[in-house]
């Protein structure tokens, strides 16, 4: 009895001690989850400028009469560890992307904007063939991408941080583009004609990462799209975002598969089945044997006359660097307001020129294969084709018109020319500076009426 009763009473304090040891363990978790917070002042936080709660000033943040300024600070350590990061990143061929393999460390830095501080504002590099090229040049003038409140755990007074009511937003740095007007021109063409895409503007970028202030040029500012382009220009933004990127981007009979279609929203539900929907319907039998048929259960998964006014629009003013060249640069949006898919165009840097890798596709769409269904389909499917040709003459005529386009020119132009020419050695894609400038709006020009012609051959 007296051994019982020993026995009894050393599990109680086996129990007990057991116990302790975990009350112990989850206080010193508590302890170092404490240590990773950091309090720090924000004095300059107000909810209109940084809150949630606002609504996105587009007034503000993309104006299209000046050219803004942004001050960056970026500890000496932090830049230091973006350059390890790139030295170890993959080399991919031209095209390819390094999304998967290669994920760009985020850090943190101090961001100013018309005498206001943003505070431990999240920033990493971004890109693919440019990243690697720009990297490999020397040149120091990366694209850039923002959010807010990336590091809201470890300084919790910027939960929810906002830049005028923005969480995302991309510095883009005009890879390989002299005229600097690309990326800005070709959205705001897209959205001109009635398609949905990023607005942007012009900035001046400083980043202090060596306890200096260094120009790195002049950037183009874009909005991202998983954040407000879908809310802006959608009735409904809680429906499934893609960036499709790789193989199965391109739509390929035999291609699909779920890993190349990157969720941007929604991404817990893990349910792809509206883009398998999409694939299926593009790949039916019914396109041989019933093409009317075909066409309504297509344009029951996918906004079609959305679809072809992009891809006129994108084929008369040529960019290479997309769908029927390119497995990327484009996103799917499922609308809910209609159940279909809206296609929004995305990176247009390579836009407004011939193009790399063989150049862009023929006006008429031939020698498009059957690698690029929704490009091949269209062209041989007399409704969509004739379809396409309306919409193309229509862009040419109305958007793309050669008076209207000098005129677009020439205004940003001479917006931004000091910018542009006042960029330095390590921080430009510039050689000549001025001349390589205006050379490159005059080709702009050129580029319009060969197109303009184009169309009208239609």
């Amino acid at each position: 009895m007296q051994n019982y009763y020993f026995s009894q009473k050393r599990a109680y304090f086996l129990r007990l001690t057991g116990l302790f040891l975990i009350l112990l363990m989850l206080g010193c978790n508590k302890s170092d989850e404490s240590e990773n917070i950091i309090s720090i002042e924000t004095t300059d936080w107000t909810l209109e400028t940084h809150g949630k709660s606002a609504d996105p000033d587009y007034s503000t943040v993309f104006p299209q009469d000046k050219v803004q300024r942004l001050d960056i600070t970026i500890s000496r350590d932090d830049w230091d560890a973006i350059q390890t990061d790139l030295a170890n990143m993959p080399r991919t061929r031209p095209g390819e992307t390094i999304d998967g393999t290669f994920n760009p460390i985020w850090v943190s830095c101090d961001l100013f904007y018309n005498e206001k501080q943003w505070y431990k504002v999240g920033i990493r590099v971004k890109g693919n063939s440019s990243l690697q090229t720009t990297y490999a040049s020397g040149i120091k003038k990366f694209s850039f991408k923002l959010d807010f409140d990336q590091f809201e755990d470890t300084y919790p007074e910027i939960k929810d941080q906002r830049f005028f009511g923005f969480k995302q937003l991309n510095l883009n740095n005009n890879f390989e583009d002299k005229s600097l007007m690309r990326e800005k021109v070709t959205g705001d063409l897209f959205r001109e004609f009635g398609l949905p895409a990023a607005k942007s503007a012009y900035y001046e970028v400083y980043i202090n990462y060596q306890g200096k202030s260094q120009y790195f040029g002049l950037y183009t500012l874009v909005e991202e799209v998983d954040n407000t382009v879908i809310k802006s220009q959608f009735a409904n933004g809680d429906g499934n975002l893609y960036k499709p990127e790789g193989t199965a981007a391109s739509f390929a009979f035999g291609k699909y598969n779920t890993t190349d279609f990157y969720k941007k929203t929604n991404e817990v539900a893990g349910d792809w089945s509206d883009v398998k929907a999409l694939y299926d319907a593009l790949h039916s039998e019914l396109r041989i044997s019933d093409p009317k048929a075909w066409r309504v259960l297509l344009e029951s998964k996918i906004n079609m006359d959305l679809y072809i006014k992009w891809l006129a629009a994108n084929t008369v003013m040529q960019n290479w660097d997309t769908y029927g060249k390119m497995t990327h640069n484009y996103y799917l949006y499922n609308d809910p307001s209609t159940s279909k898919f809206v296609w929004i165009p995305w990176d247009n840097n390579e836009a407004l020129q011939e193009g790399k890798m063989g150049g862009s596709i023929a006006i008429n769409l031939s020698g498009v294969s059957s690698e690029w269904p929704l490009i091949s389909f269209i062209a041989s499917d007399d409704t969509y084709f004739a379809l396409y040709k309306q919409y193309a003459r229509e862009f040419a005529s109305t958007v793309f018109e050669p008076s209207k386009m000098y005129a677009k020119y020439d205004y940003f132009g001479n917006l931004i020319r000091e910018s542009v020419i006042k960029e330095e050695s390590g921080y430009t894609f510039l050689k000549n500076g001025a001349s390589d400038f205006s050379s490159a709006i005059s080709q702009l020009k050129q580029h319009v009426d060969k197109r303009f012609s184009a169309a009208a051959s239609l």
